[in-house]
């Protein structure tokens, strides 16, 4: 539940941090995701980012929660996230030709900031709840390696991180305690967390997009980073809503 919590929390906390490069790193190639693998030579780019809406047609999007809950995505659907789902299944109704999934972990996630009595049932319709199938599917080992070297580096990155916040406390300098331990939280956070997948929630999402071919809809560039070296097609969240109108008026 902890860890629902936490990864619920960063989904609505998003805003001002969502998807721009990190301010010290190059510009992602295009079709790149955001964020980068710091020591390691970059591969041939590959075109995975979807943005022209004729690309949706006859596909299958896994969406997370901070299409709905971060609000500078879900502007363009609603001021809330109650309104921004409920704008999303108007224009999902005009679509038939797009399927829409989301995994029960993160629906659960995503309950934490609806209005339930403004919910209609007709959302178990347009956007359908799948797990991935954990038991039957596979993945190349090679993730496997790239993640336990990721975790390495950032535990030593974390561990630079507290000895610096500890050689500042011990210096006696004017901030306060509180002032030490936010800035310590802050980068301890970005340390650890940012750009990898830290949740099983956030393998579920991978993973069922892998097992239904679908197209990946997050902000998350853990995510994004590893849908990626999965050979997943991914889609901006902030450019959902203009593709998804763009092809309801072509007729879908």
């Amino acid at each position: 539940m902890h860890e629902q919590e936490q990864r619920a929390e960063r989904a609505g906390a998003l805003a001002g941090s969502a998807l721009p490069a990190e301010a010290s790193a190059p510009a992602p190639a295009p079709g790149a995701p955001p964020g980068g693998e710091p020591g390691r030579a970059a591969r041939p780019a590959v075109e995975l980012a979807v943005t022209a809406p004729a690309a949706l047609r006859g596909r299958r999007l896994v969406l997370d929660t901070s299409i709905f809950t971060n609000p500078d995505i879900r502007g363009a659907l609603g001021e809330s996230p109650t309104g921004a789902l409920l704008a999303f299944l108007e224009l999902a109704r005009r679509l038939p030709g797009v399927e829409f999934y989301m995994p029960p972990s993160i629906w659960q996630e995503l309950l934490h900031f609806l209005d339930p009595a403004r919910v209609p049932p007709e959302v178990e319709l347009v956007l359908q709840r799948k797990a991935p199938a954990k038991y039957e599917l596979s993945v190349p080992a090679f993730l496997l390696y790239e993640l336990i070297d990721d975790v390495r580096r950032r535990v030593d990155k974390g561990l630079r991180v507290a000895e610096e916040s500890a050689r500042r406390g011990l210096a006696g300098t004017i901030e306060r305690e509180s002032e030490i331990i936010q800035a310590l939280r802050k980068k301890y956070r970005e340390a650890l967390r940012e750009g990898i997948i830290d949740s099983t929630e956030d393998v579920e999402l991978i993973l069922l997009a892998k097992e239904m071919d679908a197209i990946v809809c997050s902000a998350d560039r853990g995510v994004l980073l590893w849908a990626e070296k999965l050979g997943l097609r991914w889609l901006e969240p902030r450019q959902l809503p203009r593709l998804l109108k763009a092809l309801a008026e072509q007729g879908g």
